[in-house]
């Protein structure tokens, strides 16, 4: 007997959950990046285990919304959890213990409250989830038990598992897990598929990776990248058009660098890698525009499957 469900990963901004769901998977489905809140619309990775296939939800980060941007995106992660056939909460264990021992950076503070907002929305949907412990490589054992029973007296979570997405380890006892708790029925998706994003959306969400790698200490969340063509070419090919919206026009001239060194290794980097997801020559053709407005754009929010009206 197959089984088949959806599987949502919730989790503050950073915690690791596009690492997670692409180790899951097995290949690269979400963008990774060293920036928090770079995940903006929940994504679909497909991952198999045995007779169960796991539809996992790559959710934004949960944490205090200030933007519309963010008040939709925290929006679709919960109603991403309330839908799923089950809940993962993944925590960053190492920056709960630097809160807790007083020796937390800003960041590690904020990630604890968000973390605190998520258990306490957790009870309010009385939606019990399993709670997976990132990265702990980085932190001792006992400290690891401490928190985890500091954790359980919320008496929002079923059981633990203890993982390191970047490494993989303890990855493969939480699939087991999940392929265990998916309901019977048939499978979503053909075996052979990863992920249920369209090209057009996966090819702009490389390019922003890109971008957000590059120039993460000059350009803030203020670009934004739209695949504009897609065209399928009789040699086999593909020729795609993006553009990259900044919000001013100083913004426009650390995206270029000097004699556009910038963009060109932006585009080169992102064209490797479509090449390779793709398994086809890529053209790839990049403009950077000035459009102070892109994060209020209704149609924005329509592509990328966000609520506007939040």
């Amino acid at each position: 007997m197959t089984r088949a469900g959806f599987v949502a990963v919730i989790g503050a901004p950073n915690a690791g959950k596009s690492t997670l769901v692409n180790r899951l998977v097995g290949t690269k489905v979400s963008i990774v990046t060293q920036k928090v809140q770079t995940t903006r619309f929940p994504v679909r990775g497909v991952a198999i285990a045995g007779d169960s296939q796991m539809v996992l939800v790559d959710t934004p980060g949960i944490f205090k919304p200030r933007r519309r941007l963010d008040r939709a995106m925290v929006r679709a992660a919960w109603g991403r959890a309330q839908d799923a056939d089950a809940v993962v909460h993944l925590v960053d264990a190492h920056a709960q213990i630097e809160v807790a021992d007083g020796r937390g950076a800003a960041a590690d503070r904020k990630a604890a409250g968000d973390v605190e907002t998520i258990v306490e929305g957790l009870k309010s949907a009385s939606r019990r989830a399993i709670l997976a412990l990132n990265k702990i490589d980085l932190v001792r054992r006992d400290r690891l038990l401490a928190l985890t029973r500091t954790l359980f007296e919320s008496g929002v979570y079923d059981e633990v598992f203890m993982i390191s997405a970047a490494s993989g380890a303890g990855v493969e006892d939480l699939k087991r897990r999940l392929a265990e708790v998916v309901p019977e029925g048939p499978w979503f998706y053909p075996a052979d598929q990863s992920a249920d994003i369209p090209a057009r959306l996966l090819a702009a969400e490389i390019t922003r990776e890109k971008v957000y790698l590059r120039v993460h200490e000059e350009l803030p969340y203020a670009a934004s990248v739209e695949t504009t063509a897609f065209e399928e070419r009789p040699d086999g090919s593909v020729r795609i058009e993006q553009s990259i919206y900044v919000e001013r026009e100083g913004q426009r001239g650390i995206l270029l660098g000097k004699g556009g060194q910038t963009l060109r290794w932006i585009g080169e980097a992102s064209r490797l890698e479509l090449s390779e997801l793709l398994d086809r020559t890529v053209h790839l053709f990049l403009h950077v525009k000035v459009k102070a407005t892109w994060a209020e754009d209704r149609g924005f929010f329509r592509d990328v499957g966000l609520d506007f009206d939040v």
